[in-house]
């Protein structure tokens, strides 16, 4: 788990890239503090900041490998893990000869390139980001992990394209890709309305017009002076082929304990994050059977009924696993929100990501990897609203004149009405209605906040083209293809990777793994959900992995107070952001304000509405205007690697 930083040289003029490589390079020096290293091979430059977790005494990146005939042909930089790399190694050797002279999982990605070409990344079972320079053919081929799960930025100006795992250092780039200084800073308004109605910028877009994204699933060629061509290579499809009852169960522990299994392999020490909830204790529980010695981590909030932290330590009293408790005050999430928004690069407005970075920072004392069960929700059907197909089914035999008019009639109830919003979503087809997981400020409520907003401006959704590719489908199934293509790339693992990396931990994620996947695809809907339950099939799967207690509780994961706090002591907190805050010609301040107030007041619940403005604003002070200005500790190594150069 690391940063890589490359620049490929352009048509243009430019003096010196190294140098403008590595001033920007420790703006990700987070992400690997144990090394830094700066590689200069002519067409590309590659930066690298290292976080040691296999062959810690090796593997040094950036790195140059070849098959015997042509050594040193290629350069690589790579961040993430690949799990099967040692199976892949000695397939390599048996096939084709290939030589190796580290233990690590890098030149096993190089390799791969080399001798399978495109199918290669079909064949790393992990997380990945990466670039590959190969210098007889000069063409860059970089890719990244199916699920996104590792992020790759990428910006191009007449000077070159440079790739990053953070994009702040591409902000730094602009000037040495020959981007105007003032363009480079414009922001992109279709993702400034996207976040505001999803809570997150989704791929391929960042805030910035400049800096776009690889898309999760994808692998891409460059040559100097050219644009990537990508292509996907992971199109996942949901179906009902797996079958029903104990059989496919025993198929999903089976799957789940071996991706566990190959998740801990690591040269360094290996905890776990604990919530109350099912996913992250079937993860310890089958952790704990490899390791005995195993540390599982947990936050919480001094209020009641916002806290995991007693189910949490009961499960780890079952598992008998050391446990390891943070609880949070709201006055620390008020001062360390403007640096976790930094380490965010986009602005994501789910309140989770605070227990998250506290209980990161705890475990980052101990470990250098922690488990973690992101990603089990959309496989495997965990979200209530994957039950509404069914819940409003009767909707679906009324003759469409009748739904539109029940639909009118919904819109006129004031806000707060009980059946308000069941009557407009039963009015709508499932393509209208479902859009992920979060849903902010529906388009024709952007006019409240939004300046300069034109809601007679027809837009397509984010979701349409996820939903055209999944014509047919069972309506559940075609729910789970959306969430993994916008909750989960743009929200679920951004905040499990960036404000993790922050402290220089690496999050692995044991369920979204080819083999998981393969087996909850097939699911029918009856296995996702049946009588009210969510996850019906892994439930049954857990019985007897997963203390009783847990096994069938409702998903909570670290529930956030926010809707008391900005109702008492985070008002005048909030209150003073938004009057501070020069995103006026963005956001209508005063309107903001008038949200607030009357949140205060209530009875209407505004906090995810103004969670999501405030954190906008914090970012904006950030990134535009330049006021706010977090405290950035320098990044401490735990391992020591060797020297450290460029």
């Amino acid at each position: 788990m690391c940063g890589l930083l490359s620049f490929l040289r352009g048509d243009g003029v430019l003096d010196d890239p190294t140098a403008a490589v590595v001033a920007a390079l420790p703006l990700s020096a987070h992400r690997g503090p144990d090394e830094s290293t700066v590689h200069d091979g002519g067409a590309l430059v590659s930066g690298f900041q290292r976080l040691a977790v296999v062959d810690l005494e090796h593997s040094h990146q950036p790195m140059r490998w070849g098959p015997p005939e042509d050594p040193g042909r290629y350069t690589v930089v790579f961040n993430g893990e690949v799990y099967n790399h040692p199976e892949l190694r000695a397939e390599l050797i048996a096939r084709h000869g290939a030589v190796f002279a580290t233990r690590g999982d890098t030149e096993v990605v190089v390799a791969a390139h080399h001798y399978w070409g495109a199918e290669a990344a079909t064949r790393l079972r992990g997380m990945f980001a990466f670039l590959i320079w190969d210098s007889r053919e000069q063409l860059l081929t970089g890719a990244r992990d199916p699920f996104g799960i590792k992020p790759m930025y990428y910006a191009t100006g007449p000077a070159g394209t440079a790739f990053a795992s953070e994009k702040k250092c591409l902000l730094e780039l602009a000037p040495a890709l020959g981007l105007d200084p003032v363009t480079s800073g414009e922001l992109d308004r279709e993702a400034l309305r996207d976040y505001l109605v999803l809570q997150y910028v989704p791929e391929p877009a960042s805030m910035h017009q400049v800096v776009r994204r690889i898309e999760s699933g994808t692998v891409f060629t460059l040559r100097p002076g050219g644009r990537p061509r990508s292509r996907r290579y992971f199109r996942p499809v949901f179906h009902d082929g797996a079958g029903t009852g104990p059989q496919v169960h025993r198929r999903i522990a089976a799957a789940l304990e071996e991706s566990v299994a190959m998740h801990l392999r690591a040269d360094v020490p290996v905890g776990a994050f604990l919530s109350g909830g099912i996913d992250s204790t079937a993860i310890a529980a089958l952790a704990r059977r490899h390791d005995p010695h195993l540390t599982t981590f947990t936050a919480g909030f001094d209020r009641p009924g916002y806290s995991e932290v007693d189910v949490a330590a009961e499960s780890a009293a079952a598992l008998g696993v050391r446990h390891v408790v943070r609880v949070v005050s709201v006055q620390e999430v008020m001062d360390s929100l403007p640096s976790i928004i930094w380490y965010l690069d986009d602005p994501v407005a789910d309140p989770a990501l605070v227990p998250l970075w506290f209980i990161a920072r705890e475990a980052a004392r101990e470990v250098t990897v922690v488990l973690s069960g992101e990603g089990a929700d959309e496989l495997f059907g965990g979200y209530r609203i994957y039950g509404e197909p069914v819940s409003l089914a009767p909707f679906e035999r009324l003759p469409g004149s009748l739904r539109r008019l029940l639909g009118r009639a919904g819109s006129v109830l004031p806000e707060g009405t009980r059946g308000k919003d069941l009557l407009r979503r039963g009015a709508l087809p499932l393509e209208a209605r479902y859009h992920g997981n979060a849903r902010i400020f529906r388009p024709e409520q952007l006019g409240e906040v939004l300046c300069g907003h034109d809601p007679s401006a027809l837009r397509e959704e984010v979701s349409a083209p996820h939903y055209r590719r999944s014509t047919g489908w069972d309506p559940v199934a075609r729910m789970q293809h959306v969430d993994l293509f916008t909750w989960l790339r743009g929200d679920i693992l951004v905040k499990a990777d960036k404000v993790t990396m922050a402290h220089s931990l690496e999050l692995r994620v044991p369920f979204l793994d080819a083999e998981m996947f393969a087996v909850a695809a097939g699911l029918p809907r009856s296995e996702k959900l049946a009588d009210g339950t969510t996850k019906y099939a892994l439930r049954r799967a857990l019985e007897g992995i997963v203390p009783p207690h847990v096994l069938h509780r409702p998903k909570l994961g670290f529930p956030v107070p926010i809707r008391h706090w900005l109702r008492a002591e985070m008002y005048d907190w909030a209150r003073d952001l938004v009057r501070e805050s020069g995103a006026g010609e963005l956001v209508d301040l005063l309107a903001v304000e008038r949200m607030l107030d009357a949140h205060r007041i209530g009875p209407i619940d505004h906090s995810r509405k103004l969670w999501a403005v405030l954190t906008l604003l914090i970012w904006h002070g950030i990134f535009v205007e330049q006021r706010i200005r977090p405290q950035i500790p320098p990044p401490v190594s735990r391992v020591r690697t060797g020297p450290v150069g460029r």
